[in-house]
């Protein structure tokens, strides 16, 4: 596997995977069942997953993939693996809010390199080049073609005048007590790893997400963003934040553009 054979095919899979979903997204009713940590999984979830885990185990049959679909894969272990997650923010396609995304990454010895996020409701699509940077693309979206496509950067962010972005679903009162501590011009919400898109476009200057997320909730955005020149750090000691960690749990964390100031938790 190489990058340049890597990002068409993870291009097309998402594409292919929000077609599904959008499919499901717009019927009128679809099946919503819980699974054994509480939370909701729906059918789009189900067939996002199946599509991109043939397309991903076809073009490569010898790379380990880590799906949040399939539990038996959250107990392998590697330095190089993908990781998928088919439809983050599935509350928002629950209640039709449009903020779920695709989500697939390449992550080498402990960092996502390489990813795409695509949020089918909105018609927004980003990714990773080959070279690492991190794009938009901007065209009619062609599964076997790309199209145009606009470089994305972080801000130049300006500590007294802060665009925060924060969850949708989870924000709750540790996370407005952080938000607190710096001064903000606008605070927004988004759902699912859309906040990182946000802050690699430059649409907003810091994600900080004190709750639960698991890898492959994050990956692909982190891999977005890093493309763009942010950082993703851990909330408690700013250390860079790994994956492929036991379980695929992560610590809570800060997305954020390099000019921002951190604050202590």
């Amino acid at each position: 596997m190489t990058y340049d054979n890597l990002i068409p095919v993870i291009r097309r899979l998402a594409l292919e995977a929000g077609d599904k979903i959008m499919e499901i997204y717009n019927s009128d009713d679809f099946d919503v069942k819980v699974k054994s940590d509480d939370s909701p999984v729906t059918e789009a979830d189900e067939a996002a997953d199946a599509l991109i885990s043939a397309g991903l185990r076809a073009a490569f049959p010898d790379v380990l993939l880590v799906t949040e679909e399939q539990a038996a894969s959250h107990s392998t272990k590697g330095d190089t693996f993908l990781i998928v997650d088919p439809l983050d923010g599935t509350k928002e396609f629950i209640h039709r809010r449009g903020d779920f995304t695709v989500n697939i990454a390449l992550v080498e010895n402990g960092t996502p390199t390489r990813g795409v996020v695509y949020a089918p409701a909105k018609g927004r699509m980003f990714f990773t080049l080959a070279d690492g940077q991190s794009v938009e693309e901007t065209g009619s979206l062609d599964k076997d073609a790309m199209g145009a496509v606009q470089p994305i950067s972080v801000s130049k962010a300006n500590n007294d005048a802060l665009l925060v972005v924060a969850s949708k679903s989870h924000r709750d009162q540790a996370t407005d007590d952080y938000i607190n501590k710096y001064s903000v011009k606008d605070s927004k919400s988004a759902g699912s790893s859309l906040k990182f898109c946000l802050v690699a476009t430059g649409e907003a200057d810091i994600y900080p997400r004190v709750g639960r997320t698991m890898e492959w909730d994050t990956a692909a955005g982190h891999a977005v963003l890093a493309g763009a020149g942010g950082k993703v750090v851990r909330f408690d000691d700013h250390t860079p934040l790994q994956y492929g960690k036991d379980g695929y749990a992560n610590p809570f964390f800060i997305a954020y553009a390099p000019d921002v100031e951190l604050k202590e938790a």
